[in-house]
């Protein structure tokens, strides 16, 4: 992995939990002349990306175009295995956050007030292998989960239903399996 300093650690970290992988805004203190230059380091290492800014959306600026458009920060995917979130899981979560409705402006507003979450996926985790497992065609049941794992059945639904369904937005769906009993599936839409 490369060497990253903690202020890069902290603004990539940040933005893997953001909808879009959005680096916006930074951290607090770092402005002025020290975030154009940790900002144009990462740009340079293609840890980070400069995209038109959604004013739609109250997404924070990054920088005012000579042509009046805004520009905001995201984070790549080579910025997100940086910090050792493995590049499936990267794919997914940003493909599933696409494929997801808007929400409401009700709903906008209540989650810009609690503040980002920070979730990080880290490659070789028991998280990432049951995203793995449930990216499969034919899904995974608790038994399946919890053989993989080492988990009790209660830490694997636990697992599939908070850190999956509420804290990462993941669709996942069960069905009943005559054979398999419930098994979870993650369509990445």
């Amino acid at each position: 992995m490369p060497k990253l300093t903690e202020t890069q650690t902290i603004i990539l970290t940040r933005a893997a939990s953001r909808p879009g992988n959005l680096a916006m805004p930074l951290p607090k203190g770092l402005a002025g002349a020290a975030a154009k230059m940790t900002v144009g380091k990462m740009i340079e290492r293609g840890w980070l990306e400069e995209v038109d800014a959604n004013l739609r959306r109250k997404e924070p600026l990054w920088r005012e175009t000579d042509d009046g458009h805004g520009t905001t920060l995201i984070a790549t995917e080579a910025g997100l295995e940086a910090i050792g979130i493995e590049p499936v899981v990267v794919s997914t979560v940003s493909n599933i956050r696409k494929a997801r409705p808007a929400a409401k402006s009700s709903e906008a507003a209540a989650e810009a007030n609690e503040g980002p979450k920070l979730v990080a996926i880290r490659q070789g985790t028991k998280q990432a292998l049951l995203i793995d497992m449930l990216q499969r065609p034919e899904g995974a049941s608790i038994t399946e989960i919890v053989e993989a794992t080492s988990w009790q059945p209660h830490t694997a639904r636990g697992a599939i239903s908070g850190a999956l369904k509420k804290k990462l937005g993941l669709p996942i769906t069960s069905e009943r399996h005559p054979e398999r009993g419930t098994v979870y599936k993650l369509d990445a839409a």
